[in-house]
């Protein structure tokens, strides 16, 4: 094993005949990420109607605690924690595929209707089962099928031999709207107390949230994340074009459909376990780019910081704003106006 100085930014690292180039800003971002997650996850284990000091919760996250503070930690605050750590992990690494594939930062689950086509599964599934004409069908798994078939007509409707970035984000937009508009006829139709639940839901939130949420997510993030970190080498073709992907040898149909389904599973079992948590998937991916360096968002970080910041905001709307509210809202405030900006600056650039 040898080590020695790259001319590009990194160190080289040679292993017998194998050889890659390490870039330690890149590796050092996720470390203190990762380490600023189980920091604020243990914070917010800590805090509730029985105060728990964070040296106490993590001795009782070894196996350490005493009297009643691992049923408190375990039974009763954990599972919120979870889905929202494994939510925003979902829905970073969703984005950053998302915008590295279209090479567009405003490609995310949001802008593509993939989040309104689970929107408009589960707010169905509340108006119709009361009425009786979709008895026994949940409301976790109305948002996952209707996340689902919204991703399988993206695809099919932005495939012409490949799928384009641009074509994609046009057909997405277009989608987002017709969700939009079938969301607000079944509230419209629904009952009073039908539209109430459905609104709770589709604004995004971790209250009641079990170990019945968590364990699917974390099963399908099992599979998923270790095939989106192995279509990393193929991002980093894809982002250069359709051309120099296929003259290095990548079969880029193939690719392609790959990338966008990895993409979607994600967002869909995301938004079945914690309802549609918006702009995390936009947001994070640029953030990370910036804080990790190169030319697309890296996609470990980009889940790690997804869970730092529904984590926070979860945190952050249960103990410092005067009334509790739903994780989305928080999300929401803070990633329009960032939305806003990257339009603006769009506009600018065009104008130069």
């Amino acid at each position: 094993m040898s080590i020695e100085a790259s001319p590009r930014p990194g160190t080289t690292i040679r292993i017998g005949p194998a050889s890659g180039i390490v870039r330690w800003r890149q590796v050092a971002v996720p470390l203190a990420t990762f380490a600023v997650l189980v920091l604020l996850s243990a914070v917010s284990l800590g805090r509730g109607d029985f105060p728990i000091a964070v040296p106490d919760v993590l001795r009782t996250l070894a196996g350490l605690g005493e009297g009643a503070e691992p049923f408190i930690i375990l039974e009763l605050r954990a599972p919120r924690v979870a889905v929202g750590l494994l939510v925003g992990l979902a829905l970073g690494v969703a984005g950053a595929l998302f915008q590295t594939f279209a090479r567009n930062p405003l490609a995310s689950p949001d802008t593509l209707g993939i989040t309104t086509g689970a929107s408009v599964g589960a707010v169905g599934a509340i108006v119709l089962s009361s009425g009786g004409v979709l008895p026994g069908l949940g409301i976790p798994l109305a948002a996952l099928l209707g996340a689902l078939l919204t991703g399988v007509l993206l695809f099919a409707l932005t495939w012409r031999a490949g799928i384009d970035g641009y074509r994609l984000v046009l057909i997405g937009i277009a989608l987002w709207s017709i969700g939009t508009a079938l969301v607000d006829w079944l509230l419209t139709d629904a009952e009073i107390h039908d539209a109430a639940s459905a609104y709770v839901w589709i604004t995004g939130s971790l209250n009641a949230r079990t170990w019945d949420h968590a364990v699917p997510l974390a099963v399908a993030l099992a599979v998923l994340l270790p095939l989106a970190l192995a279509a990393s080498r193929v991002l980093g073709v894809l982002q250069f074009g359709d051309d120099t992907a296929r003259g290095l040898g990548i079969r880029l149909q193939g690719a392609q459909a790959a990338v966008v389904l990895i993409a979607v599973g994600c967002v869909a079992f995301a938004v079945s376990a914690a309802g549609p948590i918006t702009f995390v998937a936009l947001v994070v991916p640029q953030i990370a780019v910036r804080l990790a360096g190169g030319s697309r968002p890296p996609l470990l970080a980009s889940g790690l910081l997804g869970a730092v910041l529904v984590v926070g905001a979860d945190l952050v709307t249960r103990t410092v704003l005067p009334e509790a509210l739903p994780v989305g809202i928080l999300t929401a405030v803070l990633g329009a106006p960032y939305l806003l900006w990257l339009l603006v600056r769009g506009r600018r650039r065009s104008t130069l």
